[in-house]
This record gives structure tokens, C-alpha cells and sequence, in this order.
């Protein structure tokens, strides 16, 4: 009861401790004792010809120092040289490259990593060499067996570490096939449920790989010989492996099952598997080696159980069963953790381990049995847990759990490190953390501390702390938000606190919007060599970068250039049938992705047929079989069937018969005397594929004609004569050599005896001699060197036709209106038809018309006209004629041949009808309130005109009609004036004749009123149809135009045009044209104004200018009078040439070269001294002029004033001019002719006198040479 007590409190311990106290990863500034971080495998088999390094890695603080055991015992690594270990590590490297054996080095080795905190060990490392022993030689005998005997040829590698890998090949190294007979055993031997023949061959050799070593091991090659010289006999199946009675299989948990059964018998018997008591479990079975080996991979306890193979063939079945029964070596239930306590604190460390059978638990502390280790009254064991309670400062140390059995041991490291310290959050400061709207938020707070601080979080400010909904608070410190949203981003803050202070860490949270593909490739079916083009839209996180991927089949594009990605969409250029498959678009970004894939299906016409196979061959038939080419992704829906005939039509393929897809043979029904070959063609979605190559020529024989030509007719080309013609039948039609056609015919009712010819390689046949029109019997029958064909048809025919022998007569013709009338005539005899009646044809002709003024040989013939009247017709009517005329009319009668005579022609008229339009309207006279109006009668008068009827309105502005008024005139006036008109009024004009049938078509007009104050009105017709019906020889009577004081004047931005202009129109242009030259009149449009300036008019030509007014319909109402403008062949500005930049450059050089000179003359002027001129300049100097200063290069200064300065050896007056008035001294009188001449030095010859006077205004004139200015000014 006590015991039981006890466990129960330590259960509750355990459960309370392990929710107060976590494991932690201890930083490594903090002193800790040693945690192994990496070592060698348990089990390590080593390669003899490389080094051997046995790993062990540890941590802690101080850094642990390391020693090992080998087999138990203290190993000493300084005592032998060829063992090294790395600088601050365990790993031990044994350098076995002197030719060291390496299985003087085998062993159980065993790592202790040991600091001032304590000792951690590794697991015991088992050293082993790998082994790859050669085979030892035999001699293998030859194998002679009987056919439908079972084999076993037995392999037997030489044991190996770790064992071989074991395959059969031959001598050429190809694997030997496998199958359900023949297949390899788990053991390497080769198994034959049965041998045949074929099994005979000299080279079945066994290989052995050993893996380590990578190096190949062979058997001696191995003769089999199968005798065949008795049957075989065939026998219930029977196992070679398993042998015996039920056998048992151990398997460790987590390993992999393999359970075998081969069999023998003949026939080759079938293995299949269960499970006797359970299902097997599907998702970790698999069978292999044909179902002769189950295989359960991760083997569990519910593996074990009773396993059947039964092999079965049709003589019968064979059971076996295998027991399996599942052990374990020992597993983790729990490991022990690290703890971390501070001083008073409580902790648990716990060792829970499985196995079967149950593991044997075992504590050390720092690799010293604890039973054996200083006692510590804050420790207490209890089976596979050790409670510490209010633990000191300096108990921290290193304890291993062992748990094992007689499968394995499980060793396990975990130290118990008393530490007090403060808290740190070891999460990197201000970290971002980047998530996905609706995804989970994790916020790292990882934290150390002793004791173990709280974790508190808030966000944004520290006002609040985060409890509760939307938030998940983990025992490690995260924080979890499980669908993060927009609203969640911010700044979150954590804070760790235990006894000893306090810490706090900030990190960010960004919610982004995820990734999502809105427009998905779509599936393509392409054809080939066409482009397809895949579009991937998608919306992303603007703050995130994307990145598009394209896949095919879940792997790379093909690095091909047809191939082209653009950021939305991937475009392949001519596929072809190697890009068909599953392109997959990918958007990644740095926190999500999306993807969405289409399939590519490229499609073309099928590929032709081949193998083409004729068998059943038949008197008319045979069978075609072929296989059908690659379809390329488009089923076939039919083949057609070809044929060539190389007897009668060779080169030509001719089509046969369809048959549908799905069918690869056809039943050819085929005619005589043809040498056929055949072809196919396979049609698809996309076309047809192109011919198979054709099939072998077959030759049917000869035979009888199976048919008789068709279209047969009889008819005569000549009166006397009957032409018997059909279409001939083709090669294949023929059945046979030496084709004919046997021609027969009899006059029908008339003759008993049929005619007969035989005739060849034509398609007609004349019979003269006939009588005219009358009917025969007819046949056409072939035949050929075999015979005739079936009896042939009967058809009418008839001889040839002549002209008709009489011609109608005429009874009466009876008028219905005035263009309308009736002919009847009397049909002729039968007999006078000579032929197949045909009809009738009338013709009728206008004589003249029934006016006074047109009779007395004034008769107007218009052109005859013809009626044709189908059939034995006895009338017939005469539309369209033309009232109150005389008409002629005659008959003939026509058969096939042609007509006949023409009848006697006889007369009838026509009576009135209403009149035409008239031929004009306008108006002669206009006033403010009247217009005089002028008419013309109706060219077709149709009859006696009784009058005319005259109709109208008003028309404003907006084309709004006004009242109408009708009056009705005489047939004998062709004016009138209509007064109480409405001044600058528009009306509009319905004018029509009258006979006593009644109104005739009206003609329209518009006219005007003219304006108040005696401005005149102009006609101004509208209608085009009215203008043209005009006769040019009447001309209105001039009226006075609503144009005034039309002007022009030509400026310098064109010809300006002013007017002024009464009318009501609103539409007002200005039109010109080039004066004689036949061109279409140019307009431009005015917007309201009454002037207008003309800026295309060219230079130097002279135009007609004039002003329109336009009416509604866009056609001229009024216009002004014609003006002559001359455009003058310069524009009226003129253009200065000073300013023209040529003469500018012109004279900038002619003054440089001036400027020039004048300086070579003062040069040659001071080395010649003084000149006669200078003499006298200086004789009448004026007081206030200065002289030249003698060591002055320049010339002397002349001036009035300071502030009239000019140019150095100029005097040029403000005015730009030079004035004479009484000097005779200065150059201007030299400037053209005179005596004066320079010398071939430069200097003056000839002298001048006279006084200067000097004008205050223009200073006084130089004797020396004028300045450049001077001379510029003298051409201004």
C-alpha cells in the first residue's frame, strides 16, 4: 500500500514539475557543465584504406577537456604516435597511412568530456574494419538438367563486413532476365521454377559488391545444359524457399520485414500473400521479386502475427506459413532533459524508455554509477526518475540514463546546472517579423534566467497587457497570433522577469497581403509549329519583391530560346511535341507563394500508316490490314482508303472507301481486270497524315461487264438524222480487254426489228436517213472479250427538228390602259411545228405618237421589242407602251430548231395617259411682293393637256413650311405673276400638267422675294433634278443680285475681300479661281462677318474672286458679281537690304580689308616721314586740334568733344554723313577720278589747298583715309 502511495505522489511530482520547469538552452557565457554536441555512430565500420576519425564534440563553460576508453580501459592517445586529437575536441584521427592495419584499431571505444561542472560521455562506438574477402577457387561442373526441372544455383559470397550486394550477369556484364520462373532469392541464389531450353548457357556468373570498399567480387561462371529429350511433365507446385514445416521470422521494431517464398512447378506457379490474422498494412507493404517477397517497412508490434504465401498453378495450390514475432530494442519514451534551477529550487530529471524485452534502467552522475557518486541529500532516486529539492549552489553535475536489453542500449547525457541569474531575452533586438493576412503570427521571446523568468507581452505601448483571444501565449515565451490581420501589425514588446531583475525586447510584426494568382494558365491544345502563350496574373504585397518561376513537369524550363518569360505570362515559340506537359506558374515572394498549372497538349496530323497487309484475296475482294502511325495526342477519326489502277489510269490515286478510327483492317470489294495497289491515309482533328507507302499490286481477272453506259440520249442534230450518245465506261468499268458498245434502236409504234451497230472507243453514233421529229426507241449495251453486260435500259429519243412551217395568226389585241395591252393569236398545227414546240415570240414597236404635230412623216420608229411566251400559248400581254400611241405588232412560232415565219403585223393604239413633268419653271421677274413665273409643257404630253396646277408655300429660315397655295392655269399659258407675295421671303414651287387622265409629276422650285429699299432677289433654284431638266436654250432674264460694293485691296497678310449683302442666307463663302485656267472654283467659309482676307492667293497671277450665299441643300442661291484681282509679284512690305545677313557679312569683310590697308599705310607713311599733305594740315591747324603724339603708333585724335569720340584716324559725324560745304581738303573729292594716286608705298601723291572750316555739328574732315565706318555709312 505504501508502495503504491509512493509511486502515486511521484507521478503527481513529476506532472507539477514538468509544468514548472522547461529545459533550456543555457548561453555560453554562463558557466554550465559539458553536453556531448556530436559523435560517431554506435555501430562505425571503417574503410582500411583511409584514416579513421572517431567523432566527439562538446560544449560547456569552462570548455571541457577530453579523454577516452577503448574496450574499457583508459586510453592513452600520447603513447602512440599515429593517434591524434584535434585541438579543442574529443575527435580522435588515427593515421593508418604508414601501412598501419586497421584492425589493430578495432575496439569499443568511448568519449568523457569533463569540466570543473561535471562529465558527460558518449555512447560506446564499436570500431570494426570492412571486409571484402576474396571467393575461394572451385571448380563448378557443368549442370545438365531435364526440361520442366526446378534449379537452385546456388551463390555463396564469402562473408563480408558488411555483407555484399549480390547480382547475376554474364559475361558481357548484362544483367540475366528475370521473371516469374527465373528470379534471386534474399540469399543471392538464382531460382528456377522450372527450366526450358532456352535456359541452356555457359556463362551464369555470380557478382558480390562489397559497398565500403566499392570493389566487385566473382564467381566461377556456371554451365547450365537443359535436355529436351523427353516431355515434360507438369506438377503441382511445391516451395524451394521456405523449406519444411511453418518457420519462424524475428524482426526488430523499426527495421524492415522481408518475408520470401519461391516456388516450384510446371506451369510456373503464382505466389500471393496475407495476413492469417490481420490486414496488411498497405501503406508499408510492398511486394517484390514478382510477389515472391513481402517486404513492411518500420516494423511495429502489430506486425507480429502469422504470415501465408500460397503458390498456385492449374494442377493445384501449396501453402506455408510464417510466424513473426516483433522485439524491441530499447526507445525514448522520455530522455532525460538539462535543467537549470537556482539555489531552493525543485527539478525532475526523467528516463522512460520501451523495448521488448523491457529495458533495464541505469543512472550515473558524471559517468559514475550513482549509487557510487557522493551522496546528496537534494537528490533522490526513484526507479527511472531523480527528484532534486531546494538544490544548493555547487550540486550542478552530469547524469547519464542507460536503458537497455538484450537488443541495444540507449545512453543519454543531461545536466542538472544550479545557476542564479537575472533575465536576458535572447531575441535579436527590433526583429520584423513578416507574416501573411489569415496566416499564423509567431513572436520569439526567447528568454534565459534562473529561476526561470515570466514572459509578459504588449503592444505598442506597455499600458495593457495582451490576455486572451486573438492571441496564444506558448511556455517558451512566443507569442502566437493564430489568423493574423491587418490590424495586427505594430509594435509588440516582451518582457522577462524573475527575483533577480527584469528584461525586455521589442519586435515588429508587418501583416502583408498575400499572394494569389488571379488569371490561371489555361490548357492548350496547340498544333504544332503554331505559338501558345500561358498568362499568369497576379496580385501581390506591394511591399514585397515577387518573383515568377515557370515550371515543366515539376522541373526547369528547357533552356531553349523559344522559350520566353515575361512578367505576366510564358510564350512558347513553334512548339513541337517535346514541349507537350504541365507548365506550372510559381509567384514566390519572400514570405508566400502561389502557383497554378495548365496542361500543353500539342497536336498534329497523325503519322501515316504502315505495314500494309493484303490476305483473304477473293474473285472481287480481299482484306487490307495496316498499323495505324502516331496519332499525336488527336485520336484518329477515320482512314481512307486509296487505290491505284496501273492498268488504266497508272499515277492516279483514286479514293475507295472510309473506315471508321478505331479499326485497322478493311474488307476491299474490287472489280475485274484492274491491278491494284492501295494506300491509307489517317485523318485527325488537325488533317490528314500523308499516304502509307502502298501495299503490293494486286490483279484481279477479266470478266463480263458488269454495267452499261449511262446517260444515254437520242436527239437529231439535222432535220434528218438521230444522234444516239451516252458516257462511256472507264478502265475499271471495262471488266475486261476489248471494250465495245452494241447501238440499238427502232422508230417507235413504227418499227418491230431493232437496229443494231457495234462500235468501239467512241461515245456517239448518227443514224441518217431518219424522218423529221419523230420518236425512237433506244439502247446501248457493252461488252467486251468475255461477254456482254446486263440488258440495257430503253430510252425515247427523237430525230432532229426543222424550222416551223406556218406561222400564227393574229385574232386581236385588246388595250387594257394606256401602257398596257393584250395580244391573241391562233396556235398553229402540230404537224406545222416540225419539232418540239418551243413558244411564241411577240414583237411590238412604237409607230408614232397620236399628236397632231407628229403625223404627216413625222413618224418616230422606236427600237422593237420582244416577248418570249414558254408553251403552247394562245396570248399574252404587252406591258410598258406609251400612251396615246401607235403600235405594230407581229408573231412568230420557234421550236429547237429556231422560228418560224413571221405573222401578218397589225395595229392598235394606245389611248391617253397623265402627262410628264414639265420641262422648267423659273422666275423672269421679281419685285418686294411678286414674282413672275415662266414654264415650259411636258416633253411627254402623254395625251391633250387640259392644264397645269401650280402649288405653294413659304420656307423661313429654319426650312419651315408655310401654307400652301394651288392654283390651276391653262393649258395654253406658260407665265404668270403672282402678287401679296411676303418681301425677302423664300417660297417654295410645286409645279405639274394635267391631261383629262389626270396630274402628272410635279417639278420643284425655290424662289425669293427681293428685300425692302429695292435691293433685287435672285432666282436660286435648289433642286438639281429641276436645273437639269432646263433646256439651254432658255435663259432667265436678269435680275438685280443681293451682293453690294463687292471690293478687294491687296496687304501684307493677304487680299482682303468686303461686301455687303441682303439676303436671308446664313451660309456665306468667298470662292476664287486663277484667271483662265479652267480649275475648279476654291472656297472658304465666312463666320458671319462681310469680309474676309484671301492668304493663299500666289504671287503674280491674277483671280477671279466672288461671294456666294448657299442655300439648305448646299448648293449656290445668290453670288456677286465677278471681280479681277492681280496679286503683285513682290509683297507690300519692303525688305531692308541693310539688315539682310549676307550684306551684313559682306560688309564686316570689305571694312577689314579697309582697316588693313590703312594700317599698312601708316606704317610705310612713318618710315617716309612727312608728306606734302601733312604739311598742310599742319600749315592751317585749327587750335583745337590735337596732334598726333610722336610715339603714338595710332593715328591722331580728331574731336569736337570728349563725348564724340570716333574711331582712331576718323572723323565721322554723328549724322553718319560728310559734309563738303567750302573744303577742298578732304578725300571725298578723291573718291572717284581726280588726280590723286597712291604710290607703291602706300602714301598720297598730289597736294590740296583751301581752308577747312569746322561746323560744330559734324567736326572737322580728316585728310588721312576715311574710317570703316565712313565707308559703311557711304553705302546706307
Amino acid at each position: 500500500m505504501m508502495d503504491r502511495l509512493r509511486d502515486c505522489w511521484r507521478l503527481l511530482l513529476v506532472l507539477f514539475l514538468g509544468n514548472v520547469v522547461t529545459a533550456l538552452e543555457v548561453p555560453l557565457d554562463l558557466p554550465q557543465p559539458p553536453t556531448i554536441t556530436h559523435q560517431s555512430p554506435k555501430d562505425y565500420i571503417v574503410d582500411p584504406r583511409e584514416n579513421i576519425v572517431i567523432h566527439c564534440e562538446a560544449k560547456g563553460k569552462p570548455h571541457p577537456s577530453f579523454s577516452w576508453t577503448r574496450n574499457g580501459i583508459h586510453f592513452d592517445t600520447d603513447k602512440d604516435s599515429r593517434v591524434n586529437m584535434k585541438p579543442h575536441s574529443g575527435t580522435l584521427v588515427i593515421d593508418i597511412s604508414g601501412g598501419e592495419r586497421a584492425e589493430a584499431y578495432e575496439g569499443v571505444y568511448q568519449c568523457t568530456a569533463r569540466n570543473e561542472h561535471g562529465t558527460a560521455v558518449s555512447n560506446n562506438i564499436v570500431i570494426r574494419q570492412s571486409r571484402s574477402p576474396l571467393w575461394s577457387k572451385e571448380r563448378i561442373k557443368p549442370i545438365v538438367i531435364q526440361e520442366g526441372v526446378s534449379l537452385v544455383l546456388q551463390c555463396r559470397p564469402p562473408a563480408g563486413l558488411p555483407p555484399p550486394i549480390i547480382f547475376w550477369m554474364d559475361n558481357n556484364f548484362q544483367r540475366l532476365p528475370q521473371s516469374r520462373r527465373v528470379s534471386q532469392g534474399l540469399n543471392g541464389d538464382l531460382y528456377f521454377s522450372n527450366v526450358v531450353t532456352e535456359d541452356s548457357r555457359s556463362d551464369y556468373i555470380c557478382y558480390a559488391r562489397f559497398p565500403h570498399t566499392q570493389t566487385i567480387q566473382q564467381k566461377q561462371p556456371i554451365t547450365v545444359r537443359v535436355l529436351n529429350n523427353a516431355p515434360a511433365e507438369e506438377r503441382r507446385p511445391s516451395f524451394l524457399v521456405p523449406a519444411g514445416s511453418p518457420s519462424l521470422k524475428m524482426v526488430l521494431r523499426g527495421q524492415v520485414l522481408e518475408l520470401e517464398c519461391i516456388a516450384d512447378g510446371l506451369p510456373t506457379p503464382e505466389v500471393t500473400w496475407n495476413k492469417v490474422s490481420g490486414e496488411l498494412p498497405t501503406n508499408r507493404a510492398s511486394f517484390q521479386n514478382f510477389q515472391k517477397t513481402l517486404r513492411i517497412v518500420d516494423v511495429s508490434e502489430a506486425d507480429a502475427g502469422d504470415y501465408r504465401c500460397t503458390a498456385k498453378n492449374r494442377l493445384g495450390s501449396v501453402h506455408h506459413t510464417i510466424r513473426v514475432t516483433v522485439k524491441a530494442a530499447p526507445y525514448w519514451i522520455t530522455a532525460p532533459k538539462n535543467l537549470v534551477l537556482a539555489p531552493q529550487e525543485t527539478g525532475v530529471l526523467t528516463c522512460r524508455a520501451r523495448g521488448n524485452p523491457k529495458p533495464t534502467i541505469s543512472w550515473f552522475m558524471n559517468g559514475v554509477p550513482i549509487e557510487n557518486a557522493p551522496s546528496d541529500p537534494s537528490r533522490k532516486v526513484e526507479d527511472d526518475t531523480i527528484v532534486f529539492t531546494q538544490v544548493q549552489t555547487g550540486s550542478s553535475a552530469v547524469y547519464q540514463c542507460n536503458a537497455s536489453n538484450e537488443y541495444g542500449y540507449l545512453l543519454s547525457n543531461a545536466f542538472v546546472n544550479v545557476l542564479a541569474e537575472p533575465p536576458r531575452v535572447l531575441t535579436p533586438l527590433n526583429k520584423v517579423y513578416q507574416v501573411i493576412m489569415n496566416k499564423p503570427a509567431l513572436l520569439d521571446c526567447a528568454s534565459f534566467g534562473s529561476p526561470l523568468p515570466g514572459i509578459t507581452w504588449f503592444k505598442e505601448s506597455r499600458s495593457s497587457i495582451l490576455v486572451g483571444d486573438p492571441y496564444l501565449f506558448h511556455e517558451n515565451g512566443t507569442l502566437e497570433i493564430p489568423v493574423a490581420q491587418a490590424l495586427n501589425s505594430g509594435k509588440y514588446t516582451c518582457v522577462a522577469t524573475n527575483i533577480f531583475g527584469i528584461s525586455e525586447n521589442h519586435v515588429y510584426l508587418e501583416v502583408k497581403e498575400p499572394t494569389r494568382i488571379l488569371k490561371q494558365p489555361e490548357y492548350k491544345v496547340v498544333q504544332r509549329n503554331r505559338d501558345v502563350v500561358f498568362e499568369c496574373k497576379v496580385k501581390h504585397d506591394p511591399s514585397l519583391i515577387p518573383t515568377m518561376t515557370w515550371l515543366k513537369d515539376n522541373g526547369e524550363l528547357p533552356d531553349d530560346e523559344r522559350f520566353i518569360v515575361d512578367s505576366d505570362s510564358l510564350t512558347i515559340i513553334e512548339v513541337r511535341e517535346n514541349d507537350k506537359g504541365t507548365y506550372t506558374c510559381i509567384m514566390n515572394t519572400t514570405l508566400d507563394q502561389d502557383s497554378a498549372s495548365a496542361d500543353l497538349t500539342v497536336v498534329e496530323q497523325p503519322d501515316a500508316p504502315r505495314d500494309l497487309e493484303l490476305t483473304d484475296p477473293g474473285a472481287r475482294s480481299i482484306q487490307l490490314t495496316w498499323i495505324p502511325g502516331d496519332e499525336h495526342n488527336s485520336p484518329i477519326k477515320k482512314f481512307l482508303i486509296q487505290y491505284e489502277d496501273a492498268l488504266h489510269d497508272r499515277g492516279t490515286w483514286h479514293n475507295l472507301t472510309e473506315v471508321p478510327g478505331s479499326k485497322t483492317t478493311a474488307h476491299l470489294k474490287l472489280s475485274p481486270y484492274v491491278h491494284y495497289s492501295f494506300r491509307v491515309l489517317a485523318l485527325n482533328e488537325i488533317g490528314y497524315s500523308l499516304p502509307s507507302q502502298p501495299s503490293r499490286q494486286y490483279k484481279t481477272n477479266s470478266a463480263a461487264p458488269d454495267e452499261n453506259p449511262s446517260e444515254v440520249k437520242g436527239m437529231g442534230t439535222e432535220h434528218n438524222n438521230l444522234v444516239i450518245s451516252w458516257k462511256p465506261l472507264t478502265g475499271l468499268q471495262s471488266n475486261g480487254p476489248d471494250l465495245q458498245y452494241k447501238v440499238m434502236w427502232r422508230q417507235m409504234d413504227i418499227d418491230d426489228e431493232w437496229n443494231s451497230a457495234t462500235v468501239a472507243n467512241v461515245s456517239k453514233f448518227v443514224v441518217a436517213g431518219t424522218p423529221t421529229f419523230v420518236p425512237y426507241e433506244v439502247k446501248v449495251q457493252a461488252l467486251n472479250h468475255y461477254g456482254h453486260g446486263p440488258k440495257p435500259a430503253v430510252i425515247i429519243g427523237y430525230s432532229g427538228e426543222d424550222l416551223p412551217g406556218a406561222a400564227p395568226e393574229i385574232v386581236r389585241v385588246l388595250v387594257h390602259n394606256s401602257t398596257l395591252a393584250e395580244v391573241y393569236w391562233e396556235p398553229i398545227a402540230p404537224k406545222s411545228v416540225r419539232g418540239k414546240l418551243q413558244g411564241y415570240r411577240v414583237f411590238y414597236w412604237k409607230e408614232r405618237s397620236l399628236h397632231k404635230h407628229n403625223g404627216h412623216g413625222h413618224s418616230h420608229h422606236m427600237e422593237q421589242q420582244t416577248l418570249t411566251f414558254s408553251g403552247n400559248r394562245s396570248h399574252g400581254k404587252l406591258p410598258g407602251l406609251h400612251p396615246f400611241s401607235l403600235y405594230m405588232v407581229n408573231i412568230r412560232v420557234f421550236n429547237g430548231r429556231g422560228e418560224g415565219p413571221t405573222s401578218t403585223s397589225q395595229q392598235f393604239e394606245t389611248p391617253e395617259g397623265v402627262p410628264g413633268r414639265p420641262t422648267y419653271l423659273r422666275v423672269t421677274d421679281s419685285n418686294l411682293d411678286s414674282l413672275t413665273l415662266e414654264w415650259g409643257p411636258p416633253h411627254e404630253k402623254n395625251g391633250h393637256l387640259t392644264g397645269y396646277t401650280l402649288k405653294y408655300q413659304s420656307v423661313n429660315n429654319t426650312n419651315e413650311l408655310g401654307h400652301l397655295e394651288e392654283l390651276t392655269l391653262p393649258a395654253n399659258e406658260t407665265s404668270i405673276t403672282l402678287h401679296n407675295l411676303k418681301y425677302s421671303t423664300r417660297y417654295k414651287f410645286y409645279f405639274s400638267a394635267k391631261t383629262l387622265m389626270g396630274t402628272g409629276p410635279s417639278i420643284t422650285e425655290e424662289f425669293a422675294t427681293i428685300m425692302d429699299g429695292g435691293i433685287p432677289a435672285s432666282p436660286h433654284p435648289l433642286s438639281p433634278t429641276s436645273q437639269s431638266l432646263r433646256p439651254p436654250h432658255h435663259k432667265a432674264k436678269p435680275v438685280s443680285p443681293v451682293f453690294g460694293n463687292v471690293s478687294s485691296s491687296v496687304g501684307e497678310d493677304g487680299t482682303l475681300i468686303t461686301w455687303e449683302y441682303w439676303g436671308p442666307e446664313k451660309h456665306i463663302y468667298v470662292e476664287y479661281i486663277v484667271d483662265n485656267s479652267g480649275e475648279d472654283w476654291q472656297k472658304e467659309m465666312v463666320n458671319g462677318s462681310q469680309s474676309h482676307v484671301l492668304k493663299g492667293l500666289k504671287e503674280g497671277l491674277a483671280y477671279k474672286v466672288r461671294v456666294v450665299a448657299k442655300g439648305h441643300a448646299d448648293h449656290t442661291v445668290h453670288h456677286s458679281e465677278e471681280l479681277l484681282v492681280t496679286v503683285p509679284a513682290m509683297a507690300s512690305r519692303q525688305v531692308d537690304i541693310a539688315t539682310q545677313g549676307w550684306f551684313i557679312g559682306l560688309m564686316c569683310a570689305i571694312a577689314l580689308l579697309i582697316l588693313i590697308l590703312l594700317i599698312v599705310c601708316f606704317i610705310k607713311r612713318n618710315k617716309g616721314g612727312k608728306y606734302p599733305v601733312k604739311e598742310k594740315e599742319d600749315a592751317h591747324a585749327d587750335p583745337e586740334i590735337q596732334p598726333m603724339k610722336d610715339d603714338d603708333i595710332t593715328f591722331g585724335e580728331y574731336s569736337d568733344n570728349e563725348d564724340h569720340k570716333p574711331l582712331k584716324g576718323s572723323r565721322t559725324p554723328s549724322s553718319g554723313t560728310v559734309k563738303r560745304d567750302e573744303s577742298d581738303d578732304s578725300l571725298v573729292d578723291y573718291g572717284e577720278g581726280g588726280d590723286g594716286q597712291f604710290n607703291e608705298d602706300g602714301s598720297f601723291i598730289g597736294q590740296y589747298s583751301g581752308k577747312t572750316e569746322r561746323d560744330t555739328v559734324q567736326g572737322h574732315e580728316s585728310s588721312e583715309a576715311p574710317s570703316p565706318v565712313n565707308a559703311m555709312n557711304s553705302f546706307v
